[in-house]
């Protein structure tokens, strides 16, 4: 079922009224409004398949290969997940996500997965741009050390690696403090998905979040936002509508007829006269 204009107005009548406070760092800013993912994968054509009565939320791709499970009475730390079945091109993944995982965050790799792949990007590259430091083992940390992202082998048995990240308070001493979210990319999921994640959650400008929305850790630093509740209303609404002219873009290249290479025509015999 496509995203309708009432579940549009939902939002916006959350939003307008609601005076906007520009929260950093990314990491510790809360969880937010799920919407920011589930009206994305709407836009571009993803239908529900969960029971509308139940709390937990399930969405497949249109050609049921990708499937997304929100379910906030999860007993496990994932309140996210993410399958791709496997094709006759390539390997199924998994991907998951925490309850404080921000939803924008999480709409970067969402939103990745409505558009063609860019050209061949380094997932690292979004993190060294944005100062982060790295360690000599590839562990890289944000600037206040709380976030931490790492690409390391599944077990001692194997040599593909995955992608952890994980935010956590502050420790004492050696001991880290509790988790706070955590993200996990299994081997088999694609670079630019996870470049995708780590660009939306290294990008330096603050979310918006209202005055007495949970955030992910007492130290995010929340200031008065310069954008009027109806702005943030609308930058949604245009990223729905550029969502929905990518999915339209992608039908159109699928339903493309073949066309003859203009190398093998000019090997084609003339017509007889």
């Amino acid at each position: 079922m496509p995203l309708s204009e009432w579940q549009l107005a939902t939002f916006a009548d959350k939003h307008a009224w609601q005076i906007p406070f520009d929260t950093s760092p990314r990491h510790l800013a809360g969880p937010g409004d799920a919407r920011h993912v589930t009206h994305g994968l709407a836009a571009a054509e993803w239908s529900s398949v969960s029971d509308p009565l139940s709390a937990e939320i399930i969405m497949r791709s249109p050609d049921l290969r990708h499937r997304l499970q929100l379910d906030p009475q999860s007993t496990t730390s994932a309140w996210w997940r993410l399958r791709a079945e496997p094709t006759d091109t390539g390997p199924g993944w998994y991907a998951e996500f925490g309850e404080l995982v921000p939803a924008e965050v999480l709409a970067g790799f969402t939103d990745a997965l409505v558009g063609p792949p860019p050209q061949q990007q380094d997932p690292w590259q979004p993190v060294t741009s944005a100062s982060w430091h790295v360690d000599s083992d590839g562990t890289a940390h944000s600037l206040d050390s709380m976030c931490h992202v790492e690409l390391r082998p599944l077990s001692e048995f194997s040599n593909r690696p995955a992608w952890h990240v994980e935010t956590r308070a502050p420790g004492h001493g050696q001991f880290p403090g509790p988790r706070i979210w955590h993200a996990y990319f299994d081997e088999h999921t694609p670079s630019h998905l996870v470049g995708a994640f780590l660009t939306a959650l290294t990008d330096s400008s603050p979310l918006q979040r209202g005055m007495y929305d949970r955030t992910g850790h007492y130290s995010a630093v929340q200031e008065p936002s310069p954008l009027r509740p109806q702005q943030v209303v609308d930058a949604h609404a245009a990223r729905i509508e550029s969502l929905r002219a990518q999915a339209r873009a992608a039908r159109r290249h699928q339903t493309k007829p073949a066309t003859t290479p203009a190398k093998a025509r000019a090997f084609q015999p003339a017509a007889r006269r």
